[in-house]
């Protein structure tokens, strides 16, 4: 009965809007939940198995990285801090003494240095990386050293890499995994704990915050600094149709789309409730890759006749249309970037039809079908692959379109065999320009054959060249070594580009402090309950 009669008596007092010491029960902790609507839906969880940025922003929630990249574009400790000898030849990394793994495993030095081999087994940056090194060796559970053969910038740089395959740490069992097996444990030590039961490939993909994670005490910037998560839940939903995501976003049923399609930003700008931002303001860069290893595009003066067929602005205009969001640009590693050339400007941005029919009759191309993989569920990279289709019909090029989601897409990049076989000639997408101002950290570069990205362009020049520029440190130098690579690049055939544009992404007006980066990141930001 006494029970009875203090809930009673705080129930008038708090009517009265007087105060009750005492009796007043602690209101639970509400959990902070935000869902959002990814560019697609997830399947591939294995960060080293793909160069998908859906797969990338993933691995971000759970695995830590080693070191990070600031606004600045300068380098700076994460996991580890480091010491460097007087010959820059000998790097110790030690640890911070609070990491663990979500099983509650300490993080060791003998994880990290699994981590950082598999890794250098797939990655373009750390393949090169890997044959400068004499060895990684533990000193104890929290440090290890790294003996290069030479001075580098690559082991800094590369273990910082923002995209496409940042070095993530995992536990040496798991990172034990040959790089081309896929791993079915997702364990990190990052800032969120994957949900495991919950996940629906392709449909939704949930994780929780790690409350054992320890945030550093800097200010988060880009990938650098604190990690502070302050929301206990965050739900990847998948929302094929743009259109229902935009309208899930007006009623409140998702807090945040990744990528809003050009054609749809008049519904969410402006209006009440919500926030339209570029979050990446250094903007991306799209470009279409040719399989190498088989016809017709094994002759370089076919993939020539397919760049030069494409008119970069059909495809902006298609993908973008507004003009505020893109901009021509024949350079691979960026206009606007210290090592961005705009080489072959002439012939592959405006779309020559005349110069392709020439180099194709100087080739003898007989026919051989293209096959041109083209996504359907992602906006920003389902026009490319039409406009490209379309511009290498005018050319003469015998083309065949696949439809597939890009999670498809990413699984068959992979895939080796000929056209003929279920293999492919072309697909297209896009980059950071954030992680293309270099020969190492833009995917698209690497020419050594089987090793290099999806399309295994093998340009042994282009190999020497991306060897030198990792050894000198002038700047003079390495703007004269980055210009000889865009010729090469171009006149190889190794990438077509196609301009470069900016992403807006659509949120809540509920969410703040975003983190301004170049990739998706969800700590920092907030989420307000009214």
């Amino acid at each position: 009965m006494q029970s009875k009669s203090r809930t009673l008596a705080s129930s008038i007092y708090l009517a009265a809007g007087l105060s009750f010491s005492g009796f007043i029960p602690m209101q639970a902790h509400a959990e902070v939940k935000l869902t959002a609507v990814m560019q697609s839906g997830l399947r591939v969880l294995d960060p080293e198995l793909t160069t998908a940025f859906l797969t990338r922003d993933h691995a971000y929630m759970i695995y830590d990285t080693l070191l990070g990249v600031d606004s600045q574009f300068k380098v700076q400790p994460q996991m580890a801090s480091w010491t460097v000898s007087s010959d820059q030849k000998s790097y110790t990394f030690t640890l911070r003494s609070d990491l663990k793994w979500h099983d509650g495993k300490p993080v060791t030095a003998e994880d990290c240095i699994a981590s950082i081999n598999r890794w250098g087994s797939v990655d373009v940056t750390g393949q090169v990386l890997m044959s400068m090194v004499q060895s990684i060796k533990a000193v104890d559970d929290k440090s290890f050293k790294v003996e290069l053969k030479q001075p580098t910038t690559l082991l800094l740089d590369g273990l910082a890499k923002i995209s496409s395959r940042p070095a993530f740490m995992m536990p040496k069992r798991i990172a034990d995994t040959p790089a081309t097996v896929a791993i079915t444990e997702f364990i990190g030590s990052g800032p969120f704990k994957f949900a495991t039961s919950e996940f629906k490939p392709g449909l939704k993909a949930v994780y929780l915050k790690n409350t054992d994670y320890v945030p550093r005490a800097e200010p988060a910037s880009w990938t650098a600094g604190g990690k502070v998560v302050n929301v206990d839940r965050v739900e990847w939903v998948t929302m094929p149709d743009q259109m229902t995501a935009v309208n899930a976003l007006q009623n409140g049923e998702v807090d945040f789309i990744q990528q809003v399609p050009f054609d749809l930003l008049p519904m969410v700008e402006n209006k009440p409730g919500l926030q339209v931002k570029v979050i990446d303001k250094l903007g991306s860069w799209t470009y279409f890759r040719m399989n190498h290893l088989h016809a017709p595009f094994d002759n370089k003066l076919v993939r020539q006749a397919a760049i030069a067929a494409v008119s970069q602005e059909d495809v902006l205009k298609a993908l973008v249309g507004n003009p505020k969001y893109y901009k021509t640009c024949a350079a691979v590693m960026g206009c606007g970037n210290p090592n961005g050339d705009n080489y072959g400007a002439d012939w592959v941005i405006p779309g020559r039809i005349d110069k392709a029919k020439e180099l194709l009759k100087a080739a003898n191309y007989d026919g051989t079908p293209v096959v041109i993989l083209q996504p359907t569920d992602i906006a920003m990279l389902s026009a490319q692959p039409v406009v490209v289709g379309a511009a290498l019909r005018k050319a003469g090029f015998n083309v065949k379109m696949k439809t597939m989601d890009w999670q498809t897409v990413v699984t068959q990049q992979g895939n080796r065999k000929s056209p003929n076989d279920g293999g492919w000639n072309i697909f297209s997408t896009y980059s950071i320009l954030a992680t293309s101002g270099d020969p190492f950290n833009n995917t698209t570069i690497a020419s050594n054959g089987e090793k290099a990205w999806a399309g295994w362009p093998n340009v042994p020049e282009i190999e020497a060249l991306r060897m030198k520029y990792a050894q000198v440190t002038d700047a003079a130098e390495r703007k004269q070594l980055a210009e000889q690579i865009q010729k090469l690049a171009i006149d190889e055939g190794i990438v077509a580009p196609l301009g470069q544009f900016q992403i807006p992404a659509a949120f809540s007006s509920k969410v703040t402090d975003i983190v301004e980066a170049p990739v998706t990141l969800y700590w920092g930001l907030k989420k307000a309950q009214k």
